[in-house]
């Protein structure tokens, strides 16, 4: 079963999504974006006690051990949205991966530090 996450982006970056320039979005590695992205992690999910926790810490200590631990969840496809209003800006992209890595500062990273990386492919629907 395929999944589709919903992001909401400023429009420079929106913008340079839609035309092929920008390949990859980035995501902190925090809780929120673990919930929503990691499905197992060492056989729990990752909300479960202290896992969380750990997960947390081991990315930060070594995140390419930990990222063959996780099981993602069956995400193949992001909406990327402009704006709040009824009648924002939309487009279908896929998702062709998630990598924990640094990101690339013209694209708007912090030089230097790792994120969950979302690599993106084809524009499958503009809306």
């Amino acid at each position: 079963m395929s999944k589709t996450l919903h992001l909401n982006l400023k429009k420079k970056w929106f913008d340079m999504i839609l035309s092929g320039e920008k390949t990859e979005e980035y995501r902190e590695i925090k809780s929120h974006w673990i919930n929503h992205f990691v499905d197992f992690y060492c056989g729990r999910k990752p909300n479960d006690g202290n896992n969380l926790q750990w997960l947390l810490c081991d990315i930060k200590d070594d995140p390419d051990r930990v990222f063959s631990k996780m099981l993602l969840k069956g995400i193949d496809t992001i909406t990327f949205s402009n704006g709040y209003a009824k009648d924002r800006p939309q487009f279908e992209i896929e998702l062709k991966g998630i990598e924990i890595k640094e990101g690339n500062p013209k694209w708007g990273a912090e030089p230097g530090k790792k994120y969950f990386v979302l690599s993106l492919g084809e524009i499958l629907l503009p809306f």
